[in-house]
């Protein structure tokens, strides 16, 4: 048995304290070592928590440190290339979370540095955190779209819903790059083929959203080999955390994430709480504390085993450049292609998506 990964955090938001946690108390053959904010007082009281945990603010102090032999990711994402590429030049695998970089520029040089560091180390070291693909659920409908059972699939339907947003910054293009980009990879895993065109429309907005966010959103996804995905983003709905999906194939239907069969409506209770008969889930801790778990710990026994799992740089990359498309669509309103490089010009290994077997808010 090899001895436990020493592993720090980077971002100690909620995500990142939730990651702390998990690593801490319910990950196997994994050791939380060392967290780090810019925000010192929170990384410190963090830290204060789990036992010979220390604390830096310093990033790249955590990711350098002989201490630490590999790192999770949950800070924002306009910090995340600098970081990446610190651990890709320390030969540390990584645990990203969404997005990978803020635009396509940055995503692709994350790609070619980490394949250029493959080639160095002989084996990838970067795992997006897009944690659907660990979601039991998504595990089951992807198998059963690819069992053959239903013939093509040809259209899906997400429904991406939060109860708010934690302040006023959290800006149209932001509800695009930041809670979007899930959708984007689930059809990507879903179809297993890429993005290829993005149209966002903006229906009246909420009166609850700030002052010139649109919100709700809808976009319309095109698939390389012809199939459509509507996807509605919702992120100050009021009531909860919805996240579902419906696949259409030529011969039936799957539809996962919904709390009961037949027809049901969402409302607030008396309580103040999201309700259907049952609890909406409050946030994405809740609704997908599976698939965290899984993600986590499928990234550490890969780790171990010096295999990789799960999302790949690419993967996050051409989420990316989804959303930056999306962006684009969002301020203009029209049908925006899908700008992705050639994975042939790439160096280094083949670009496959891979797929899963079984402090940034919203999610």
């Amino acid at each position: 048995m090899s001895p436990a990964l020493r592993v720090g955090v980077v971002g100690v938001g909620i995500m990142g304290a939730d990651h702390a946690e998990r690593l801490a108390r319910r990950t196997a053959r994994a050791e939380l070592v060392a967290v780090a904010d810019p925000d010192e007082v929170r990384a410190k009281e963090l830290a204060s928590r789990h036992d010979g945990v220390w604390s830096t603010g310093d990033a790249l102090e955590l990711i350098t440190s002989d201490e630490v032999d590999a790192v999770v990711l949950a800070s924002p994402g306009f910090v995340h290339e600098e970081q990446v590429l610190a651990c890709l030049a320390a030969g540390k695998p990584v645990l990203c979370e969404k997005p990978l970089t803020m635009d396509s520029e940055s995503s692709l040089r994350v790609v070619r540095a980490e394949r250029e560091a493959t080639e160095r180390f002989g084996r990838s070291l970067v795992q997006v955190g897009f944690m659907r693909r660990f979601d039991p659920e998504y595990a089951r409908l992807r198998a059963v779209l690819t069992d053959g059972s239903l013939g093509r699939t040809l259209l899906l339907h997400n429904v991406h819903r939060n109860a708010s947003v934690p302040n006023a910054d959290f800006r149209s293009e932001m509800i695009v790059r930041d809670s979007l980009v899930h959708e984007v990879d689930v059809a990507r895993f879903l179809f297993g083929e890429e993005v290829v065109a993005i149209q966002v429309l903006s229906p009246a907005p909420t009166s609850l959203a700030a002052e010139g966010v649109i919100d709700p959103q809808v976009a319309i996804f095109t698939m390389a080999g012809g199939g459509i995905v509507t996807n509605e983003v919702f992120v100050n709905s009021q009531v909860g955390y919805e996240v579902r999906c419906e696949a259409v194939a030529e011969r039936g239907s799957v539809v996962i994430g919904r709390p009961s069969s037949g027809a049901y409506s969402t409302s607030l209770g008396t309580s103040g709480a999201g309700q259907w008969g049952g609890s909406v889930p409050a946030d994405y801790r809740e609704r997908f504390a599976t698939a965290y778990d899984l993600e986590v710990q499928a990234w550490v026994d890969s780790v171990h085993a010096g295999t990789s799992v799960g999302p790949t740089a690419w993967d996050g990359y051409a989420a990316t450049a989804v959303s930056t498309a999306g962006m684009a669509s969002l301020a203009s309103g029209e049908r925006v292609t899908v700008d992705l490089v050639d994975p042939s010009t790439l160096a280094g290994p083949t670009t496959q998506t891979h797929h899963a077997s079984s402090t940034k808010e919203p999610s």
